[in-house]
């Protein structure tokens, strides 16, 4: 069972995420506070109090923009402590889901929040705590990618993916009609669609070949053409990529 610490400066929002907390059997007690100040006093008496202590809290959900102290300023401030709780950040912004990343987040949850989605956080959470077995994990659909845009979960059509982007231990996947930000490293993707077409171009991109209009070459640097995006190739990377398209259909 998790002890929790929900943190928001925003009363509504506060009290819906400690409702739904408090709603899931792994928590087994679920406290507010207004403002990362607060919080971290919180904290401080949890930490004094030790893991098994009565004031312990196994994780914190924190919201990010916050006046004062902010949520990425007080995980920061967490990562200085020996044995600091489990953070798992709340927002409504997805701009900051890098930099969450770099903070070892657990898991970065949209606003507004869905009762399915933050389930899955706790989950994360759970496991890592050792409070929960690991929950078998049913085989994805190959031909879609769930991606999550302002609390609402929509499928995006591998096909439609002209190239993915590395920013961190997540993935930016840009379309035709926008990008979307998902919580999966490039080379779980470049594994898992190097049959469909997929190839490494670079450390930070791996590219649709059937989307690639145009390859270039000047003064010796390469680059490819994916849609209106000039991306630079690698040198490591060249000679695979220049055969792949000789032999494309």
């Amino acid at each position: 069972m998790l002890r929790a610490l929900a943190v928001d400066d925003e009363r509504p929002s506060l009290e819906e995420l400690l409702y739904l907390l408090r709603a899931d059997p792994r928590i087994d007690s679920a406290e507010g506070a207004g403002d990362a100040t607060e919080a971290l006093r919180r904290i401080n008496r949890a930490l004094e109090s030790g893991p098994g202590g009565p004031e312990a809290i196994d994780v914190v959900f924190l919201d990010i923009q916050m006046p004062g102290l902010d949520g990425l300023d007080l995980a920061r401030l967490l990562t200085g402590f020996a044995r600091p709780p489990l953070v798992v950040f709340v927002t409504a912004h997805e701009d900051f889901a890098v930099q969450a990343f770099d903070l070892k987040a657990v898991d970065y949850v949209l606003k507004p929040v869905r009762k399915e989605r933050l389930a899955e956080a706790v989950r994360r959470a759970a496991e890592l705590r050792g409070a929960a077995p690991p929950i078998p994990v049913h085989e994805p659909d190959p031909d879609h990618l769930p991606v999550e845009l302002g609390g609402v979960t929509r499928f995006v059509a591998v096909d439609d993916i002209t190239h993915v982007e590395a920013q961190g231990d997540y993935a930016r996947l840009h379309t035709g009609k926008g990008s979307h930000l998902v919580r999966i490293p490039l080379s779980a993707l470049e594994e898992r669609w190097r049959s469909r077409g997929f190839v490494r171009i670079h450390r930070r991109h791996l590219v649709a070949l059937r989307h690639i209009g145009e390859l270039r070459l000047d003064a010796g640097t390469v680059s490819v053409l994916v849609g209106s995006e000039e991306l630079q190739v690698s040198r490591r990377h060249t000679r695979e990529l220049r055969d792949l398209l000789m032999r494309r259909p």
